[in-house]
């Protein structure tokens, strides 16, 4: 299947099965809900850019927040609409992050939450993202976590044993140090929103299982049997090096949103 022109990586055939793969648990989603309508509340329209499913979105206009959703792939909208009872409660555009059809000054505000790194002209997306914030407004990004303890170390020995360099995983930044100086760029300095932390319990086998199965974007330029070759290898190693691969493990990680505002 080819994608877009931008090299943007489209969620199509993730559409069905996202919200079981990134939801949150709840008392974590309510706090970043909550945050994040104290932080866009007054400021007018906000857009999110990647909206997807609306896992973000639905919450923050469900909370009163005036909202609009981009995204480039159009199964995941449809989703979204499905997950809000049959319509989407906002406008959505189905459009690439670098090339959005708003106005400048469009938006109080700009959100996008695990994003970038599918964006490999991300700073063209940042800087299409502060265009459509008016002067005095804001963009907030999640850029994802950094270290999940021991869910990260297993994804880790699963890039090794697909022969994936860690730094080729993705095609856009994950790095919030990237991100502050892009922005930065742009005239915009960076807040830290209260951090959330979260917590879920797992067992080694589900996180391998959902490697090999692959579920997660990096994996879907391996084709079944790589992905295969490289669960039994992650699964003999984490056998050696973490124990019982079927015990539940509790995951511990932090969400910190990154506010960047823009220069009045």
């Amino acid at each position: 299947m080819n994608g877009p022109p931008s090299g943007s990586v489209s969620f199509d055939r993730a559409a069905e099965y996202y919200d079981r793969t990134r939801t949150l648990p709840a008392d974590a989603a309510e706090a970043v809900t909550r945050i994040l309508a104290a932080e866009l509340r007054g400021r007018g329209p906000a857009l999110e850019v990647g909206v997807g499913t609306g896992r973000i979105a639905v919450p923050l206009s469900r909370a009163g927040i005036p909202m609009t959703g981009v995204d480039l792939s159009a199964p995941m909208l449809r989703k979204l609409a499905q997950n809000a009872g049959g319509t989407s409660p906002f406008p959505v555009v189905q459009a690439d992050a670098t090339a959005m059809p708003f106005r400048p000054g469009s938006f109080g505000a700009a959100l996008a939450c695990h994003v970038l790194h599918l964006i490999p002209r991300w700073p063209e997306a940042l800087a299409a993202m502060a265009r459509a914030v008016r002067s005095g407004g804001v963009v907030l990004i999640d850029p994802g976590a950094q270290d999940a303890g021991w869910w990260s170390e297993v994804q880790d020995e699963f890039g090794r044993a697909a022969g994936v360099d860690p730094k080729e995983r993705f095609v856009g930044t994950h790095d919030p140090r990237e991100i502050d100086a892009a922005m930065a760029a742009l005239g915009a300095k960076v807040r830290l929103l209260q951090p959330v932390l979260c917590h879920d319990t797992e067992s080694i086998e589900e996180v391998i299982g959902k490697l090999e199965e692959g579920l997660y974007s990096w994996t879907w330029r391996m084709d079944d049997s790589r992905r295969t070759r490289a669960a039994e290898d992650t699964r003999r190693w984490a056998a050696g090096a973490m124990g019982d691969l079927d015990q539940p493990r509790e995951g511990r990680w932090e969400i910190t949103w990154r506010a960047y505002d823009i220069p009045s």
